[in-house]
Parts: structure tokens; sequence; C-alpha cells
């Protein structure tokens, strides 16, 4: 039995005695996650509260020192939990501050937190999170709301922000535990691995068990360099490979996951994979008929895995709806695999396929991409660097095109 099975084994096992004891603890009661400290109101009136943060919002900010006063107190509290976040913290402090925000703007709209923190409660199953963990950070909190506000700190203060914490928490837990049946992470080992510049690479891992995921779903990817930090890719699935899945990967920094990624790994190492996930992945690939495909640079891996997927399935094939790609580069670059841009619009009718390089002097390097599809503007799909999507979307808006006519994997409200 491999090291991944026998820790999901052993988290599934603990997981499930922690359920049992909150049965046993509350006989004839739902199952919560901690012992109520705040009142539980049924049901919850999430903008009573937002009214109340909002209109106090002032006392808490700003945001990164609210979560240097929780991660210290929960440092303090429980040494052990160091051990789940990386070494560098920067990344999940940004990450937490915008999980508060959007909590606050959503709270007048529970359907929407409900699914977002289910995706990150499936997600976080890989860092083998507990509920009583769960508890420990709410408890965190509060230690930091109290220090935040000072003086003007008040029990219906935390009482508001615990309440909206556990909205999310709750829907988290949940599932999590509906994904129970599926491993958390799955190990995958590297076979080739291809430097296509200096700092860009495109490598092809084969994952030790079955691993299933839609083309256009991202993935969270782990180098054993960097325990515990997680960044997000578009996989492409090999065909006939086995099972092997390809990665592209623009190296963005130094000591991150992408320089890890891209300097650091080699055939024979073995990498963590997480649990797919994203918005741009339609479940039925015939949707993509019709529709326009934007990407720039790396996320052109998004639309290759979505095609192959329409490919495979036929849809449009048989359907003749066309397909138009655009995939943007930046000048000084090119595009890195434009032999595979060429192999996968060659034979097929349906697919028209419009390279688009840089922006003009003195433009943001995504002008000339901006202007090309603001020209075609449609029911699209986007993927790249989150300035990429940011400028084409925004530019659509201001064209008239209704958000919900576009897809990309951007935080909710972040375009």
């Amino acid at each position: 039995m491999s090291t991944t099975t026998d820790s999901y084994l052993a988290l599934r096992a603990r997981h499930e005695a922690m359920r049992l004891r909150r049965r046993m603890l509350s006989p004839g009661g739902p199952e919560r996650l901690t012992d109520t400290q705040v009142p539980s109101q049924e049901p919850y009136t999430g903008p009573a509260d937002q009214r109340f943060i909002l209109d106090h919002l002032d006392l808490v900010e700003p945001f990164e020192e609210l979560i240097t006063h929780l991660y210290r107190s929960l440092f303090d509290r429980h040494p052990s939990m160091r051990s789940l976040f990386p070494a560098s913290m920067a990344y999940q402090r940004a990450h937490l501050a915008a999980a508060f925000r959007y909590l606050i703007e959503h709270l007048d709209r529970p359907d929407e937190i409900t699914a977002t923190f289910a995706r990150l409660g499936r997600d976080h199953r890989k860092l083998g999170l507990l509920p009583a963990q769960y508890t420990a950070f709410e408890a965190a909190l509060c230690d930091a709301l109290r220090i935040q506000a000072g003086m003007h700190w008040t029990a219906e203060l935390e009482q508001a922000w615990v309440r909206m914490l556990r909205t999310g928490v709750d829907a988290m837990v949940r599932a999590a535990d509906d994904a129970l049946h599926e491993p958390p992470c799955w190990n995958a080992t590297v076979t080739d691995h291809q430097l296509r510049g200096p700092d860009l690479a495109v490598f092809r891992v084969r994952p030790h068990e079955e691993y299933r995921h839609r083309g256009g779903q991202h993935v969270a990817l782990e180098s054993p360099h960097l325990p515990h930090t997680w960044r997000r890719f578009y996989p492409v699935r090999v065909p006939g490979g086995e099972g092997e899945l390809e990665f592209h990967v623009r190296r963005t920094g130094t000591g991150g996951v992408s320089d890890a990624l891209v300097r650091g790994t080699g055939p024979g190492d073995v990498l963590r994979i997480g649990p797919p996930e994203g918005n741009l992945a339609p479940a039925d690939p015939a949707a993509v008929g019709g529709m326009l495909l934007v990407a720039w640079d790396t996320g052109w891996a998004a639309m290759k895995a979505l095609l192959r997927d329409v490919e495979h399935s036929r849809a449009l094939s048989v359907g003749g709806r066309r397909v138009r790609l655009f995939v943007g580069a930046d000048p000084r670059t090119g595009l890195y695999d434009a032999d595979g841009v060429a192999e996968l619009e060659r034979h097929r009718s349906w697919l028209t396929v419009v390279p688009v390089t840089g922006g003009g002097a003195g433009e943001e390097p995504y002008g000339h991409l901006v202007r090309a599809v603001t020209e075609v503007a449609d029911r699209a799909l986007v993927a790249g660097p989150a300035g990429a999507v940011r400028a084409v979307t925004a530019a659509w808006g201001r064209a008239g095109v209704r958000a919900g006519d576009v897809r990309h994997d951007l935080p909710p409200g972040s375009v």
C-alpha cells in the first residue's frame, strides 16, 4: 500500500472518530464543529452581520495586522499546527485576507459562500486539517479581534465575526465529509522535463493511482523542495500516455513553487497533486461549441486540455459549431508551444486559431490581445495570468458583454 493511501486512511479514521465524538456529545442534535460559544441562529441572518461588520470594519483593519495577531495566537496556543503551513507565510496571509473580504462582501448571498467554501474544504483535505484545528483557528481569530480592536472591542463584534467564519467553515467541513471517498492528494512521478526557455518548463508526470479530471480544470502542485506550499496549474492529459499529465509552468520569481518546478525538478522526482477544481471546464465538452477561447502564455495549457476533451468526445466535429481560439504571448518569447498550437488546429475544420503577440509601444503587454478579442466579444472562456484575465474581462465589460457569459478561474469578485 502506498504512503499516500496510508496517510489518507489514517486521516479518514481520525476524521470519523471526531465525527462520532461530536454525535456522542450532542445526542439528538445536529453535528457541530465546535462547542458553541455563540448562540446558533436558524436561519442565519447574514445581511444583519454584514451591516454590523462593515459599520465597524475600521476597528479591525488593516487585515494584515489582524491576520498577524491571528497566526501568532494560533501558533502560540498550538505550536504543532505551524508544520501545516509553508515556511513563508506571505501567500497564506494574502489568501486569508482575500477570504475575509469575500465573506464580508457575500454574507447576503449564502449560496455563493457555500459553493466557494465547499471547494476550499475539498481542496484543504490535502493539508490534513481536522475539525479540532478549525476550532483552534476560531479561538485565534477571537484573540486577534480583541487585540486589534483594543478598547473598542465588544462581544457583539466578536460574535458577528465568528458567525461569519462559521458560515464558511461549516461548508468546508461538509464538503470534506462528502469527499472522503477519494484521496486528499495523489503522488505522481516526473517522467519528462523540458525547458522551453530560461523561465519556462513543460513537463510530464505519471500519477501513481488513477487521476480523473476534466480538460480546463486546474490542480494544485506541491514540490518536495517546498513542503506545504501549493500552487495551481492546468494539467493536459497526454494522449496514449497511460494516464500521464503535462504541465506548463512559467517561473514567476525565486524561491517559490514555480521556481522549484522549473529549475529544481527532473525525471524521477515525485510531486503531489491536489484534487481538480475550477470554473473554466464545462461539464459537457459540447458546450465549448460556438465559444470564444482566449489564452495568454501558459493559459494555453487550459485550452489545449479543453480542446483535447472536445476532440475525444467528438462533440464539435459532429455538431459543426465553430470554435475560435486566441493565443496571446509576450513578443520577446513568442508562442512557446507553436508546434502544439499548429498540431491542434491541423485537420480540425471547426477550429480557428489566432496567434497574438504583445502590445504596442507604451501599451500594456496585453494590449493587442485585448483589442483583438474585443472586436469579436462573445460567450467566452479565458485563461492565463491574473493581469491578462482582468484586462480582457474589463474590456469586454466596457463593450457590454455580460459577466455571466465569461468564464475564468480568478477568485469570485476579483474581476
